[in-house]
């Protein structure tokens, strides 16, 4: 069976064993160790440096990495099954390891072997951690209209630009960056190239940004003065494929976005299940209440129809598919369906939902996230769109 990156590895009982293994330590991870420290860093918005230090010593940071680079190698299946396991947990810690994953994925990719051999063992262990720097304070999903620039200057370029809201930012080493190498070519988007930035001189974090939900995890401002990179570290070595690098790489970015989605639904509805059959109103639990019942088999239907809409989708993308529009599916319903459902736990619980000390208002908190990452679900309906005219033209 293939890995993420489309490279043979482990035989298909190969697979499936690693996947058993490998889910029954991430939840073990998530009920041992995750959980009981999750509100505390959410309340506080501290970085879980132990947590996302366990995780390296797991493996998780190379799931998308090769085994002969050092990395787990995974189907994509099983990587959608490991984001949703810890987002049901605490959706933070899905970021970094998210953002972390589409630099791997590309690089494994796209990448030389020179670049792989370079980056990839330390990026796989987690001793070297990253991310894409790709939204500017112009704008995120207009890719192509980006400002930043890379301008050659004899082995290397030089690069001036600011990047915004990116995971990672401050605590990261590593990040895909794109930048336009060509500012006259049409369509602009040919002019962008991927470059494997290390920070440096030219290379710094700018501010912190606080957050509604998604705490606990750097999203930061980089700026790049005058950074200059060498051209050997243009992905793949060659300029202008850095928009086609990248939109494969988001294909993977929505799955796993659609798999947090699923993860903080289901984990709302767990609460809200429960609560209903302990709760009692006029003698009775409100779960005997038609009402009630009637929305929790709402509920779950919608994470029933959305987790299957994504494993759709990242099997697809595992035999080789060109996957945007059932991935920019999967993250448009997974997410919506994930803000609904939050929002009827909380309904459930009543005022004990809207409370700190009960997780379930952290879930609401964390749920518009997953509307507004890897694109925006107005954008997602656009591409769905496009593709379905061109299937169904007349």
């Amino acid at each position: 069976m293939a890995s993420v990156t489309g490279e043979q590895s482990m035989t298909t009982e190969q697979m499936l064993e690693v996947r058993t293994q490998l889910l029954s330590a991430v939840r073990d991870f998530v009920k041992r160790e995750a959980i009981p420290q999750a509100a505390e860093h959410d309340e506080n918005d501290t970085y879980p440096s132990e947590l996302f230090d366990q995780m390296a010593e797991m493996g998780l940071f190379g799931m998308t990495v090769p085994e002969k680079y050092g990395g787990l190698g995974i189907d994509v299946l099983t990587f959608a099954m490991v984001f949703e396991e810890l987002a049901k947990g605490w959706m933070s810690l899905t970021g970094p390891i998210g953002s972390h994953s589409m630099l791997t994925f590309a690089l494994s990719k796209y990448g030389s072997e020179d670049q792989k051999q370079c980056w990839l063992p330390d990026l796989a262990s987690g001793k070297k951690r990253g991310g894409l720097a790709l939204t500017e304070p112009g704008g995120g999903t207009d890719v192509a209209g980006m400002q930043t620039q890379a301008v050659r200057d004899g082995e290397e370029y030089v690069i001036n630009g600011t990047k915004q809201f990116i995971t990672n930012g401050r605590n990261g080493d590593v990040f895909l960056m794109l930048a336009k190498t060509d500012m006259n070519t049409d369509p602009p988007h040919k002019g962008i190239t991927g470059f494997i930035a290390e920070k440096g001189p030219g290379f710094t974090t700018g501010k912190d940004f606080n957050k509604l939900g998604y705490r606990g995890v750097d999203t930061s401002e980089l700026i790049f003065d005058d950074y200059r990179i060498s051209a050997d570290e243009v992905l793949g070595e060659e300029e202008g494929q850095g928009f086609y690098q990248v939109m494969d790489a988001l294909e993977t970015g929505r799955i796993n976005i659609a798999s947090r989605a699923v993860g903080v639904a289901d984990a709302a509805f767990e609460a809200a299940i429960k609560y209903a059959q302990q709760r009692e109103t006029f003698g009775r639990p409100i779960s005997s209440r038609q009402s009630i019942q009637n929305i929790l088999a709402d509920m779950a239907t919608k994470i029933h129809a959305a987790r299957l809409m994504t494993r759709d989708a990242a099997e697809r993308k595992q035999h080789g598919e060109r996957v945007d529009e059932q991935a920019g599916m999967a993250k448009l319903y997974a997410s919506e369906i994930c803000a609904e459902v939050t929002l009827d736990a909380m309904r459930i619980h009543g005022g004990a939902g809207f409370m700190k000390d009960s997780p379930v208002e952290r879930y609401y908190r964390d749920a518009p996230l997953m509307i507004i990452g890897e694109g925006t679900n107005e954008i997602q309906r656009l591409i769905i769109a496009k593709n379905l005219l061109k299937t169904y033209e007349v």
